[in-house]
């Protein structure tokens, strides 16, 4: 019997193509979610003077980048060879990755300088309520990816899934900061956290481009 007859076949490929557009969804939520992350972040950490508040908005800008990338994997599913698609997603990934980079020498840089001249940030409310968000959203996504992953058989998903769990840690580092200015005027940490945010987008890039 031919594999298109074969009823097994047809709902193995069914499941798959099931777990395929699940993973699709995923990563349209993921895209979504840090575009709006990032303008909101951005606006309110300009407002307040925080470069952690707005270090935390450029490292969704990329987390935005890289789901796109993963996007067009996973649309692409079935039309290339599995050689063909990697080779366009090192490429993607490897300018990603310089993205980090200059992303990171910014906040860097930014941070230092808050820390010299001794520029205080506000308390921002806004702020506070985007990294709870993120703590509660980011463990549960990263979980649905990497189970989802795991399922295909996608590296790419689940190496996401990774990076989506560390976006959540960066989210309690950036709370701290926004909390303990807020709360208790010590300023420096939002430099202090700008700095661990800065060292964060180095080390994505690293791995960017040692993947």
């Amino acid at each position: 019997m031919p594999e298109s007859e074969d009823p097994d076949w047809g709902q193995f490929a069914s499941q798959e193509q099931s777990l395929h557009r699940a993973a699709l969804h995923l990563e349209y939520f993921t895209v979504v979610y840090n575009i709006f992350e990032a303008v909101v972040s951005i606006a309110f950490g300009n407002q307040a003077g925080s470069i952690a508040l707005i270090g935390f908005g450029l490292d969704s800008v990329v987390e935005s980048l890289s789901g796109l990338v993963l996007v067009w994997r996973l649309r692409k599913y079935g039309h290339f060879s599995q050689d063909e698609e990697e080779r366009v997603d090192r490429r993607a990934q490897r300018l990603v990755a310089m993205t980090f980079f200059i992303l990171g020498a910014y906040v860097f840089y930014e941070s230092l300088v808050k820390l010299i001249t001794r520029e205080v940030a506000h308390p921002s409310s806004a702020g506070v309520v985007i990294a709870l968000l993120s703590i509660i959203i980011m463990p549960v996504l990263a979980w649905k990816k990497q189970k989802v992953g795991r399922a295909i058989g996608s590296r790419a998903l689940i190496a996401d899934s990774k990076e989506t769990l560390a976006c959540a840690s960066l989210s309690v580092g950036l709370l701290a900061g926004l909390v303990a200015n807020a709360l208790f005027g010590f300023w420096q940490a939002d430099p202090l956290v700008g700095l661990f945010i800065s060292l964060f987008l180095f080390w994505e890039g690293y791995e960017g481009l040692r993947a």
